[in-house]
């Protein structure tokens, strides 16, 4: 923990919240990948660990102030503060980065996944044979997993808190993309497009003055979603990180090397070049979801060909991806530096 932050530490920690909620948008993209490299993945599952039994009974006891310090509130609500700001404001330049710029956002993505497997790597100390076994283990679970076909679209109140429960396990297990997890269950675009933007629509309504009784009936249903998902994201959230805790406390490089090989699994998820296949019914006609949308079934993963400029475009931006971890990774060495000095 780290009680004392400068103000500019406050900021870093908004923005690295702010990257963490952007890779928890993009399927294939594990926001805890972003938190390992960002250097604040130990701090961050420890101080969900301590959102427990014995936090509510100081809360009740001592009031809220000796909570918040407790559970690390500080850390926490400047991370929580980035993620918010990032569902209204970078996911929304990302979901229109997708549709104009696809092969570059997964290529600047693919980069930084490259990257982060180094930067996990690289301070792991000595291998030893059993860290091999958990390293491939991990790879053929992350590989399988990118491989699954995806279901259909279900808006029933109960799977959207089981969708919360499973998709945020992307924030605490790296490599892992709840994202993804989302796309595989069908409720990707409901969850993450749909019901945000209904939110964002109510707000805007209701800052301009011109939200009325009509607006905010149409709005319900899908606000009603996405909270019944926040709360099953917070459950999940403060579940995992008991667990995974416990497990970095007892078994910490099987951990690691798992992790590593998750990561290197699910690279086929972000593969840049892929072309997506939708579901078809038996006269070959594409299957629509209950908006209306087609339906992807999987993704048709292709080399690049070299005769085409946005193919070397791409390789710029899958190289962008890897300095952009590289510069993180420079900046945390340089700032513990400081601190230590």
């Amino acid at each position: 923990m780290n009680p004392t932050r400068t103000f500019s530490d406050k900021i870093w920690l908004v923005i690295k919240g702010i990257a963490m909620g952007a890779a928890n948008k993009v399927p294939g993209v594990s926001g805890g990948v972003i938190a390992f490299v960002a250097g604040f993945y130990e701090e961050f599952i420890y101080s969900l660990q301590r959102v427990n039994r014995h936090s509510f009974k100081t809360l009740r006891k001592n009031g809220f102030k000796a909570f918040y310090k407790e559970i690390n509130g500080g850390f926490l609500g400047m991370l929580i503060t980035g993620m918010v700001i990032s569902y209204f404001s970078v996911s929304q330049l990302l979901d229109y980065a997708l549709i104009h710029y696809e092969l570059y956002v997964w290529s600047g993505f693919f980069g930084m996944i490259i990257g982060s497997i180094y930067y996990i790597a690289k301070d792991f100390g000595q291998w030893r044979s059993s860290h091999g076994f958990y390293l491939l283990l991990g790879a053929l679970v992350g590989l399988g997993i990118s491989f699954l076909e995806p279901a259909r679209e279900n808006d029933q109140l109960w799977f959207v808190f089981f969708c919360g429960i499973i998709s945020v396990s992307g924030m605490t297990l790296p490599g892992l993309s709840g994202s993804f997890i989302l796309m595989l269950l069908g409720n990707y675009v409901l969850l993450l497009v749909d019901s945000v933007n209904a939110l964002f629509n109510f707000l805007s309504f209701l800052i301009q003055g011109e939200l009325n009784i009509e607006i905010a009936l149409e709005l319900w249903p899908m606000i009603k979603i996405l909270l019944v998902f926040s709360v099953g994201s917070l459950v999940g959230l403060v579940s995992f990180s008991h667990l995974l805790a416990a497990v970095l406390k007892s078994y910490r490089k099987q951990t690691y090397a798992t992790i590593i090989g998750f990561i290197a699994g699910s690279l086929g998820v972000v593969w840049p070049w892929k072309t997506k296949i939708f579901a078809t019914n038996s006269l070959g006609e594409i299957l629509l979801d209950a908006k209306g949308r087609e339906t992807i079934k999987d993704f048709d993963r292709y080399l690049p060909d070299l005769a085409l400029t946005q193919t070397y475009w791409a390789v710029f931006f899958i190289v962008i991806g890897i300095a952009i971890v590289v510069a993180l990774e420079m900046l945390n060495t340089s700032k513990k530096a400081s601190k230590n000095g």
